[in-house]
């Protein structure tokens, strides 16, 4: 499917290992990705994957990203318990939906890409699809098996899903979350 994975090799040097650099993950097939700061300043990747569009979700700026405001949507929230990410879901999703009905392929990042791009994430999808924080979560986990939102934005979720729904359907005092 992506012919930058194509090799021949089936033995691999330990320093070739060390050199090789992860892609983002799918989330939606050829749409959107998830990855971390240093993917999303890779032009490999970016040329690679045919990456349009970038959600942001940390306190870093790149020089990589300088250029047309309208494909960036930069959401400065650091990755602590203090972080507060709600009032941006509604423009977060509207983001990625235009940008999905232009036909853009979206990298959604923030530094180590296992909290706050999990939970934006997670937020579109809720969106999208009416559906339960718990049902999107499974969703992601497959997807992204260290994905690790912290506990406010868990919180913060729940939140959104009351929007979404009507009502806080996930417990998330459940160890899952």
């Amino acid at each position: 499917m992506y012919h930058f994975f194509r090799t021949q090799k089936i033995i691999w040097m330990p320093q070739e290992l060390d050199a090789f650099q992860p892609y983002p993950v799918e989330i939606m097939p050829g749409r959107i990705y998830l990855g971390n700061f240093k993917q999303a300043c890779d032009p490999k990747v970016q040329k690679d994957l045919k990456i349009k569009a970038h959600v942001n979700v940390s306190m870093e700026t790149g020089p990589f990203f300088v250029g047309d405001a309208d494909k960036l949507l930069h959401i400065q929230i650091e990755d602590s318990l203090e972080a507060n990410i709600s009032p941006f879901l509604r423009h977060l999703c509207h983001f990625i939906e235009i940008h999905l009905e232009l036909g853009s392929v979206i990298l959604v990042f923030s530094t180590m890409g296992i909290s706050r791009s999990c939970a934006a994430i997670l937020a579109y999808l809720m969106h999208r699809n009416e559906q339960t924080l718990k049902r999107s979560w499974a969703y992601v986990k497959k997807c992204k098996n260290n994905m690790r939102p912290n506990r406010a934005l868990v919180a913060q979720l729940s939140e959104w899903e009351k929007v979404i729904l009507g009502d806080v359907i996930t417990d998330i005092l459940d160890p899952l979350y």
